[in-house]
């Protein structure tokens, strides 16, 4: 493991390294038993998309673990004045110890991770958000106990959100369907590949487009914005669009009585999700957000700690 870009190229083997690590700085983190494990290594954080979650829980994980976080916009780096990313990812090898970036374009992040020589992690791009989806499987597994065999059910936009969730879930052996309008369907790439790593992990994919059908029997329920950033101008044609795929109390009826609701925030109550269920005794978001950092931790210290300190933990 040596990049964070996608769920894909990582083994099962990873993954549980991932998960276990996490138990472990959680359970640290919520008992104060500090863990520096990065002491002295700065990780740089390209913002090219602002987001909360994910500059919170980078640099206070980063901190957690005695490092630097190092927030750089596109005021602030030359990238953002036309720079090659190839020689940013070059200049920045020399200076730090690892790289986030949260940004537009995915192939930025590939070139940026093979032109450097330094870890990268994908904090989202418009394709895929590996770090959510992350955060998102191990708070299933931290309600449910397991993954394989269990079902989630995506209902909303076919967007870096539903390919991630395809590519995580299928990947460590969970069902996954997806309620979606006509012509808002997750990359076509992406399901390709979702569908050879279904095969080899024996998950089962729906892509369908009634949200009652897709939530039957789900043991986890997750929706996403109907407009995340960059289609602002669509908001209005979008809320029209999605106005039948909403995640209510109906639809949780149908799952299974002890569903839980995920979302990765920002929320907004009254289109994609009534307050009621995200405000309700089945939404598990705020221990989903929490999540993040703890995983991200994780991430880390997988990726860039020495290997003499890896054997120890």
């Amino acid at each position: 493991m040596n990049h964070l870009l996608t769920i894909a190229d990582l083994t099962n083997e990873d993954l549980e390294q991932i998960f276990d690590l996490t138990d472990r700085l959680k359970e640290e983190t919520n008992t104060g038993i500090d863990h520096p494990i990065l002491a002295g290594q700065t990780l740089g954080m390209i913002f090219q998309k602002s987001s909360t979650r994910t500059r919170v829980s980078f640099e206070t994980g980063m901190f957690q673990l005695g490092g630097h976080a190092l927030f750089l916009s596109s005021n602030d780096i030359q990238l953002g004045r036309g720079e090659s990313i190839s020689d940013t990812a070059k200049t920045l090898s020399r200076y730090v110890d690892g790289i986030m970036i949260r940004t537009y374009d995915h192939s930025d992040v590939e070139e940026l991770a093979a032109a450097g020589s330094i870890p990268v992690i994908n904090g989202l791009t418009d394709l895929l958000h590996p770090c959510q989806v992350l955060a998102d499987l191990y708070t299933i597994r931290e309600n449910k106990g397991r993954l394989q065999d269990k079902k989630l059910t995506y209902i909303g936009d076919g967007n870096n959100m539903s390919n991630s969730l395809l590519i995580g879930a299928t990947k460590v052996g969970m069902d996954i369907s997806l309620a979606i309008p006509k012509g808002y369907r997750p990359d076509e790439d992406v399901v390709t590949k979702a569908k050879m790593q279904a095969q080899e992990s024996g998950s089962q994919i729906e892509i369908l487009a009634d949200t009652l059908t897709a939530a039957e029997d789900a043991d986890a329920i997750y929706t996403d914005v109907w407009a995340s950033m960059g289609d602002e101008d669509e908001a209005e044609e979008r809320k029209k669009v999605f106005s039948g795929y909403q995640v209510n109390e109906e639809v949780m009826d149908v799952a299974k009585d002890n569903a839980i609701f995920l979302h990765c925030l920002p929320a907004y109550r009254g289109q994609e999700v009534t307050g009621e269920v995200i405000d309700g005794p089945q939404s598990v978001v705020f221990d989903e957000a929490e999540n993040r950092m703890h995983v991200q931790k994780a991430v880390m210290v997988s990726l860039m700690a020495d290997q003499a300190i890896m054997e120890d933990l």
